[in-house]
């Protein structure tokens, strides 16, 4: 029996109505996420607690008692707090390195090149996105002309390249051409041919079995003992090659788990459909695949951008190795600090963008197979 005021709607037409208060906002979702028990409830309290030992001071060094004036030295800051001088006073060796002062028009569109794909190639609605996607595919062969050179531009050695510009080099080339890479091997251990897989399996577990850092000395400092006479290879470029494998490596495994993950029906389907191995992998097992290994995916990326690091130890100077040779200077050995802190809110800035499109991109995929649209009840 309904109640004065109700009304009375034909099945299947009843009106979404607004949830209960107190159900939503965000003292519903504290309730719900941060003081639900009381062992949360302590979890919570121990937390802010050290937030409030933490934060005070650090913002205090940071900010407020920080001297953000331009010295010559780190002797001429005159604030108990930080002395960004370490910083102001040669932001662009951070980013470019030792490149020359009247190319660093170069690098720069680069990064405004590098800006575009990212925003082209993730974001969902771009106008004329089909056209510029060529832009995108063109972007590895342009960038590496501007940044070297040739074809009317003056060559820059490799040499002069450093900070976050070679951060970038390593980070995003190891980015592109690792994830092809790794699904090869991952396709390649899963073949049904013996000779093809036992090498995907062996290059796989070798790469995996040896650290980074050994594979860098290797490439820097015995790989040109193998080269005739009078022929080398650029360091840089044996770097890339070495990051590429590496972290392909670690890709294809996981790769191959989300191979794993697809249901066997699928392939059988495929199968059905007369779809050959190429077409079947292409349009309706990897693009599975690639979803469900999206977190382990971008988890490698992470990994391998904060890996470019290990490049200062054999002599490239990336954004760390550039902080520390600037801090090799008596002007600055004082302040180390305020440099290491730069440094890492550089890195930490990509690999957290890195991680939220991730976040993004799970739950689109997640939300997209149930946005179904209901039909009514008859």
């Amino acid at each position: 029996m309904m109640s004065a005021g109700q009304r009375a709607y034909p099945p299947g037409q009843h009106p979404d109505l607004p949830p209960p208060a107190g159900t939503v906002g965000p003292l519903a979702w504290a309730r719900a996420n941060l003081l639900s028990t009381p062992f949360n409830i302590a979890l919570t309290l121990a937390a802010l607690g050290f937030l409030l030992w933490a934060i005070p001071p650090l913002v205090d060094w940071a900010i407020l008692s920080a001297d953000f004036a331009v010295h010559d030295s780190s002797r001429a800051c005159t604030g108990a707090g930080a002395c960004w001088a370490v910083v102001s006073n040669q932001p662009e060796q951070y980013l470019w390195g030792f490149y020359p002062a009247d190319s660093l028009w170069r690098p720069a569109l680069v990064a405004l090149y590098l800006l575009g794909v990212v925003y082209v190639t993730l974001a969902r609605r771009v106008p004329f996105r089909r056209k510029l996607l060529w832009g995108v595919a063109a972007f590895p062969f342009l960038a590496a002309w501007l940044l070297h050179g040739g074809l009317g531009l003056d060559i820059v050695s490799t040499r002069q390249w450093g900070g976050f510009l070679l951060t970038l080099v390593v980070g995003v080339t190891g980015i592109i051409a690792s994830l092809p890479f790794g699904i090869l091997l991952a396709l390649g251990r899963r073949s049904e041919l013996p000779l093809i897989r036992a090498l995907s399996t062996g290059f796989i577990e070798t790469i995996r079995g040896i650290p980074l850092i050994i594979f860098l000395f290797f490439a820097s400092v015995m790989l040109p003992l193998f080269f005739p006479e009078g022929v080398s290879f650029d360091k840089l470029v044996r770097v890339l090659i070495v990051v590429v494998m590496f972290s392909g490596a670690y890709m294809a495994e996981v790769i191959r788990g989300g191979l794993q993950a697809v249901p066997r029906g699928q392939f059988e389907a495929a199968s059905a459909l007369g779809l050959g191995y190429w077409q079947a992998m292409g349009l309706i097992v990897l693009p599975q695949a690639l979803r469900i290994a999206i977190p382990g995916i971008v988890n490698n990326f992470i990994a391998l951008f904060k890996d470019t690091s290990l490049v200062a130890i054999i002599g490239l100077f990336d954004l760390l190795g550039t902080a520390q040779l600037i801090l090799r200077n008596e002007n600055w050995i004082a302040a180390p600090e305020e440099a290491y802190v730069f440094v890492a809110l550089l890195f930490w800035i990509p690999c957290f963008l890195m991680s939220r499109y991730s976040l993004s991109l799970e739950r689109r995929l997640d939300a997209a197979p149930r946005a179904v649209k209901r039909a009514p009840a008859e």
